[in-house]
Order: C-alpha cells, then sequence, then structure tokens
C-alpha cells in the first residue's frame, strides 16, 4: 500500500472514531511511523509502506481512536526549542506552559527548582538557554524521573534529578522555583475530554480536591528554599489568578499575574524580597 493510500485509510478510520482534526492527527502518527516532519508527507505520497510499518501505522491509528493522545503513540511532543519522550506516566507537554518558560528567561538567575517535573520539559528548556546555569528537577513519580533523565540524556543538558513530595528532602536555595502543579479541581475531572481523563497520570492533573493544595504547599515552603530576592513561577489554571495570588499573598509574597497568548492568566510571578 502506499503511503497516501495508507494516510487516506487512516484518516477514515478517525473521522469515523469522532475524532476531531482526523487528517492532522493521522499525518503526526504516520510522520512519527517513519521519522519525517508531517510537512514532507505529500512529496513521499508513491512510497509504499512495508508490511510491518503498515502494522504499526494501524495499531497507532487505533490507539488515536481509543482516544490515547498523539504524543504517547508517536513517543514525543515539542515543546519551545526542542522534542521531549512522552509516555503514560507525564503529562503531555502544553503550549500555553512555553508562558512560564519565556517569563523565566526574561528573569536573572542562576539555579532553578522545578517541582514536579514530569517529562523535564520546563527545566530542560530553561537550562539548555542559559548555559552555566544549574537545575533540580524533582517529582513523586519515579517513572517520571526516568522520563526526565532520558530527555536531558537526549537534550545533553545536565541537570539533577530527586523523587520528593515536594520540598521534601529537598536541600539548599535556589533563585528561581517553577511548578505546573496538579491544578485541575476534582469537580472538573470528569469534563475533561478521554485523552486528558483516561491516559494522563491523575496525580498530576488534580489533587482530588480543589485544586489549590500544591500552591499552599508551594507557597508556605518557597522563601526557605529560595535565595535572596529570589522568584517562584507558578503556572495556573485561568480562573485560579485571584485564589493563587491570595495564597502567596499571604506568605508575605509581591506576585504578578501573566497571561498566555490566548489572554488568559497563566502564571504567578511571586517575589518574597530577602
Amino acid at each position: 500500500m502506499k503511503l497516501s493510500q495508507a494516510r487516506a485509510e487512516a484518516v477514515a478510520t478517525l473521522r469515523e472514531a469522532g475524532i476531531a482534526g482526523a487528517a492532522r492527527d493521522a499525518d503526526r502518527i504516520l510522520a512519527g511511523l517513519l521519522g519525517i516532519e508531517p510537512a514532507r508527507l505529500r512529496s513521499a505520497d508513491d512510497r509504499p509502506l512495508t508490511a510491518p510499518e503498515l502494522a504499526r501505522l494501524r495499531a497507532g491509528i487505533a490507539a488515536r481512536a481509543a482516544r490515547q493522545p498523539v504524543a504517547q503513540i508517536v513517543g514525543f511532543r515539542d515543546f519551545y526549542a526542542h522534542r521531549f519522550r512522552v509516555t503514560p506516566d507525564t503529562l503531555d507537554p502544553r503550549p500555553e506552559t512555553e508562558t512560564l518558560v519565556e517569563a523565566a528567561l526574561a528573569m536573572p538567575w542562576r539555579s532553578v527548582l522545578d517541582m514536579g517535573t514530569g517529562t523535564g520539559a520546563i527545566l530542560l528548556s530553561l537550562l539548555a538557554a542559559r548555559p552555566g546555569a544549574t537545575g533540580t528537577g524533582t517529582d513523586i513519580s519515579a517513572a517520571a524521573l526516568e522520563v526526565a533523565r532520558d530527555n536531558a540524556r537526549r537534550l545533553r543538558v545536565a541537570a539533577r534529578f530527586q523523587q520528593a513530595d515536594w520540598y521534601d528532602g529537598v536541600v539548599g536555595r535556589f533563585d528561581l522555583i517553577v511548578s505546573n502543579p496538579p491544578y485541575i479541581a476534582e469537580s472538573e475531572m470528569a469534563g475533561l475530554s478521554p485523552e486528558v481523563r483516561e491516559w494522563e497520570p491523575r496525580k498530576a492533573l488534580t489533587d482530588g480536591a480543589d485544586g489549590l493544595t500544591a500552591y499552599g504547599i508551594i507557597a508556605a515552603g518557597a522563601r526557605d528554599h529560595l535565595t535572596p530576592g529570589g522568584r517562584l513561577l507558578v503556572e495556573i489554571g485561568p480562573a485560579q489568578g485571584a485564589d493563587v495570588a491570595a495564597i502567596l499573598r499571604a506568605q508575605g509574597a509581591e506576585i504578578r499575574l501573566i497571561r498566555d497568548l490566548d489572554g488568559r492568566d497563566r502564571v504567578v510571578s511571586a517575589c518574597f524580597g530577602s
């Protein structure tokens, strides 16, 4: 079967399964299988697929029809300036999280702590863009940390990783602390897409309560883990700005809300002074 025929079959299967963006997802899966960029697929329309390639494509399309995220199927997600390995043990890095990376890179710092690092996308993007800086990534999940370590090796970025429940076991002080914590309220979980609700790690999505638990923990320990004048950046849900700002102000922080490209509150920047 030629590539063009395989693509048409894949798109038809995904449309029948009710997948929005069926053609886009089919192209991403096919390109991932062949190790080329989706934009180059059209130039290879007449290329015949081998039997193993066709079998892998059909398996990938079946997984997408079952609502598995494309990033998990192809095994990676492009984020900021790099490609990161993704597995069901990690969150799929989202474009809106790049807002946090850009905000951090606009600040002066030489050391950074990333709590709940997952794939390591935030930490490794920061360190790759700031040669000479040092960083530590923590996560409660040992499986996620293995993914982060693998991404660090692939990108040739030096970083330290340790298993930790927020600040537990973390020593030293940092110029910058960053985190994209589980901020989805338990009451909101049922309304998430199946790709998120059924395939991404639940503990990385929700605290099982109001979605604000992690911010209280992060705020309470920030001053003890920041250098004088250091900053904290946390990603938030678009309706959480006022609540998270209040949590941080209660710990004596001066805060600023940063919006993403869609104009929604996305990051809270906090400074705790000296």
